[in-house]
């Protein structure tokens, strides 16, 4: 049995299909489905259902998921080994991170290629998605690190953070909208309005949702986008009062930004890892890259770098 048809189930059963995982692999679809029907021969048993529009694992290709990974991670430990004693840094480290957080607060481009520079033989794959999916995929494995907003006034068991933003929640609108001429709005004025805001599974979006909750009401989201710049693109249109995090950038032409009150909200992203801490040697050297280029949003709380409140993206 080889080493690299372990490695090509594994990320077809990560990547839920073929293409996906050819790509990541720069391998061909065929040769990758080719590999794969070869090492289902050697075992026996078929270990990939694709008779679905996603490809999963089947029962037998469950058991040996774990096997395969293990071994995996036990070649990857003893390259780390060498490495060490070499003076070496090689590896993959993934990354994910809330959209538009990069050019906000920090130069996220900035911070890689300084990273790169200093260790070439780590590989750093970055992704962009929700909060929600990310917390997921930092709990399964699939992510080592993560800039993910936060919603909770803890971080969920099995998760550590460090809070690296810390903004107001404030409200956008068109010059024309009657709020216009205000500095503040409560939260409870917003009820009847059509209101703009990032999707649910950030934590911004959950911020605004609890609050509301509280107040008595559901938001009426008629608009919601991933990119807090077309968030605030659709406001300046006079499409409604956008929810979102407000610090010191200037206010563009055409908008007018209010203070939320009664309650006051924040929108926090955190850098978030495994309790335990990454698994690798190269998720570990990029985490201490993140810890001393990234802003300090918060006090820590738990663990060293465990810090978690209400809201973000």
């Amino acid at each position: 049995m080889e080493l690299r048809r372990l490695r090509y189930f594994v990320t077809v059963v990560e990547e839920g299909g073929f293409t996906r995982a050819a790509a990541r692999l720069h391998l061909s679809q065929p040769g990758l489905s080719a590999q794969i029907r070869q090492l289902e021969r050697e075992l026996g048993q078929p270990l990939l259902d694709r008779s679905g529009r996603t490809v999963t694992p089947t029962e037998v290709g469950r058991a040996v998921l774990p096997y395969a990974r293990a071994a995996l991670a036990a070649v990857a430990g003893a390259r780390q080994a060498v490495d060490a004693y070499t003076g070496l840094l090689r590896g993959r480290v993934t990354l994910g991170t809330v959209s538009g957080v990069a050019g906000e607060a920090f130069e996220l481009p900035a911070l890689l290629a300084e990273f790169r520079d200093a260790h070439p033989g780590v590989e750093v794959s970055l992704t962009e998605d929700s909060s929600e999916r990310m917390r997921a995929a930092l709990l399964s494995g699939e992510l080592d690190l993560a800039l993910l907003g936060t919603a909770d006034a803890e971080p969920p068991p099995g998760l550590a953070y460090r809070v690296v933003v810390d903004e107001p929640l404030a409200v956008a609108v068109a010059d024309t909208d009657p709020l216009a001429g205000r500095e503040e709005v409560a939260l409870a004025e917003l009820a009847e309005r059509q209101l703009i805001c990032l999707p649910r599974g950030t934590g911004v979006r959950a911020v605004l949702e609890r609050a509301c909750a509280r107040a008595g009401f559901a938001p009426r989201v008629a608009f919601e986008a991933a990119s807090p710049q077309l968030v605030r693109q659709l406001a300046a249109r006079g499409l409604g009062p956008a929810v979102l995090p407000w610090g010191d950038e200037p206010v563009p032409d055409g908008l007018r930004v209010l203070r939320l009150v009664r309650p006051t909200l924040r929108g926090r992203v955190a850098l978030a890892h495994r309790a335990a801490g990454p698994p690798s040697p190269a998720a570990r050297a990029f985490l201490t890259h993140l810890h001393t280029t990234l802003p300090d949003g918060g006090p820590a709380s738990g663990r060293r770098d465990a810090d978690v409140a209400r809201g973000s993206r």
